[in-house]
């Protein structure tokens, strides 16, 4: 693409029913998002089902080196991209935000391509022969959410391309026109039809759960909605990768350094302003370190600038969407009934444009607490004490999710210990949230099942066939 300019009139549409989408910093206009229908979605997977086939025969090597060219596509368009993301999602073009994001994009496209999935001899004892491959699916339909809107459309295609399936995208209705510009960017390198973004309703997304010609759904967001997904799918067993609620436990341990980890502690927490479904939501710290890792994370929490993403001097922006700002400030309200003590924010201001709710740190609160049992998904970080590292783990673990957690402390062998005993997909070890595309990525209890990213990624967008003989 030549210009932002350029871009946005790519995804804009000349003729159909449209929906502005309003800038959550500003209230401004951004552009005109496609308000596509079920009769769009069949149309698309057609094509997809008809584009399928020739994909599928190129083989790894034609169909990586297609990915590689489309990541060199995104980065050719990285500012572009960047900037429609932050105004449209909100998030700030500098720290770990739109440009961080627009990255992610390609190096995971990259990794897709180069990751290996070679045919895996199982038995050959000379008299039996058993070779595990993996077949395309077919058709595969991705439901992504409106926080990562680019890099989680990205973990859902580009393995899902790279194992010869075509792919339907159903992006948020709050962050279409990112998911459509990054789809026309890759377009530019792959055959047609075989990646198609249907930007409307609920019911395209309960459609696309339930169609027949879709082999696999591939779905980030809520539980709920994900058992909603579960229930589509049944009647044709379709195959499933769901990365649902997550509300992430922190354990700090009585040797850790406050000063030393503050800065990590803020980011596993604050990262898109808290709208990550992996972030740290829940914060545990031994008594004997309790005020001074809460002073030393305030101090922190307090520097970073808050505002318009377009202002290159912003890391956190707004929420993306009122309905996520009032959850927000609900449970915020709700610790400051209770008797828990604002460290620092719950004061948002009124009367100004756009979602923003300032950075808040919440200290000395019960672990029933709703804002520590239910997930905020936004800005505000309880602290909760404990005294032994039975109890951390107990009021870690009693949650029905199990996205990630961590363990902080200069001891490497005692938090691995710690690790081992909670339940979450992913737990991190003096940082949270760090994802890798060579790493598997998954959730535990309700967080939902399937792993995305590396080797088992790539084989769980495929169909595993042996050939025995």
């Amino acid at each position: 693409m030549e210009s932002y300019d350029a871009l946005l009139a790519s995804i804009t549409p000349i003729t159909g029913e449209t929906r502005t989408i309003l800038d959550p910093a500003t209230g401004t206009p951004v552009g005109e998002a496609p308000v596509h229908t079920v009769e769009d979605l069949e149309r698309a997977i057609g094509a997809a089902a008809a584009a399928q086939p020739a994909w599928g025969a190129l083989g790894h090597d034609a169909r990586s080196a297609a990915l590689l060219k489309a990541a060199d596509a995104v980065e050719r368009s990285a500012e572009e991209l960047a900037r429609l993301l932050s105004r449209e999602q909100g998030k700030p073009l500098n720290g770990p935000n739109a440009r961080f994001e627009v990255g992610a994009c390609a190096a995971w496209l990259r990794a897709a391509a180069n990751t290996p999935v070679d045919p895996e001899t199982v038995v050959d004892d000379g008299e039996t022969r058993a070779v595990l491959h993996y077949r395309p699916i077919g058709v595969v339909g991705a439901i992504g959410p409106w926080n990562w809107p680019m890099m989680i459309t990205i973990w859902q295609i580009a393995p899902a391309l790279r194992m010869g399936n075509a792919v339907v995208v159903k992006p948020s209705e709050y962050t279409p026109l990112s998911v459509l510009a990054l789809a026309a960017v890759i377009n530019e390198e792959l055959p047609e039809g075989l990646l198609s973004v249907v930007s409307g309703g609920r019911d395209v997304g309960a459609r696309l759960a339930e169609h027949p010609a879709i082999g696999k759904v591939m779905f980030t967001g809520s539980t709920a909605t994900g058992k909603a997904i579960i229930r589509s799918s049944a009647d044709t067993v379709k195959r499933l990768t769901l990365e649902l609620g997550g509300n992430d436990a922190g354990i700090v341990l009585p040797d850790a350094d406050p000063k030393a980890i503050a800065e990590g502690l803020f980011w596993g927490a604050f990262i898109n302003t808290g709208q990550t479904c992996a972030a740290l939501k829940r914060l545990y710290v031994h008594d004997s370190l309790y005020e001074a890792v809460c002073s030393e994370l305030a101090a922190v929490a307090a520097a970073m600038p808050m505002g318009d993403g377009l202002d290159e001097n912003n890391v956190l922006g707004p929420l993306q969407n009122r309905a996520q700002y009032d959850i927000v400030a609900k449970l915020v309200e709700a610790a400051r009934d209770s008797g828990a003590r604002i460290l620092l924010g719950g004061n948002p201001e009124t009367g100004q444009p756009g979602y923003f709710y300032p950075t808040t740190l919440v200290a000395d609160i019960d672990n029933d607490n709703p804002l520590v049992a239910e997930e905020q998904f936004g800005p505000a970080l309880p602290i909760i004490r404990y005294s032994t590292v039975d109890e951390a783990v107990a009021m870690a673990n009693a949650l029905d999710v199990g996205l990630g957690a961590s363990v902080w402390s200069p001891d490497l062998e005692a938090a691995r210990g710690v690790a081992a005993r909670l339940e979450a997909g992913t737990v991190w070890i003096n940082k949270h949230g760090a994802v890798d595309p060579r790493i598997p990525f998954g959730g535990a209890k309700q967080s939902g099942y399937g792993l995305e990213f590396g080797t088992e990624g790539l084989k769980a967008l495929g169909v595993p066939q042996v050939i025995n003989g």
